[in-house]
């Protein structure tokens, strides 16, 4: 299955790192201002795209600290019939941290139109650089 990925090492333990994932208020300070979590299994989540306008929603599918957050991931009116996810994951290594941002399970949403979804995905992530503003707040404390 084709997927969306980045990656970017951070200078900082996973545990400075998953700070910024332990929170509502700290996941809005990197990931969406507009977001409303409920951090747990089965948590809900909603949020407004980076367009403004599409309204994203799902539910918290996985959550180990320290290492990797999975959500369901669905574009409301937008003709989906099952959701994407969102994996984000945590990995030690020398210099840090490394987080990998992956966006999956396009070719299930339900839609003929799957390729040009992941597509826009692959631009976004390169425009909306998620991963350096989790970067940014790390270095920063916030």
């Amino acid at each position: 299955m084709p997927d969306v990925v980045r990656a970017l090492d951070i200078a900082a333990p996973p545990s400075a790192v998953w700070r910024w994932f332990t929170t509502q208020e700290a996941m809005r300070a990197w990931f969406r201002p507009d977001l409303e979590i409920d951090l747990r299994v089965g948590g809900a989540f909603r949020m407004l795209g980076a367009d403004g306008e599409t309204s994203i929603s799902g539910t918290v599918l996985e959550l180990v600290p320290e290492g990797r957050l999975v959500l369901s991931w669905l574009e409301e009116d937008a003709g989906w019939t099952h959701p994407a996810r969102l994996i984000v994951s945590l990995e030690p290594i020398a210099t840090g941290t490394r987080v990998t941002l992956v966006h999956d399970g396009f070719a299930g949403i339900g839609t003929e139109g799957w390729r040009g979804t992941m597509a826009a995905y692959e631009r976004g992530a390169d425009r909306h650089r998620v991963l350096e503003q989790l970067a940014a707040v790390v270095a920063s404390g916030g």
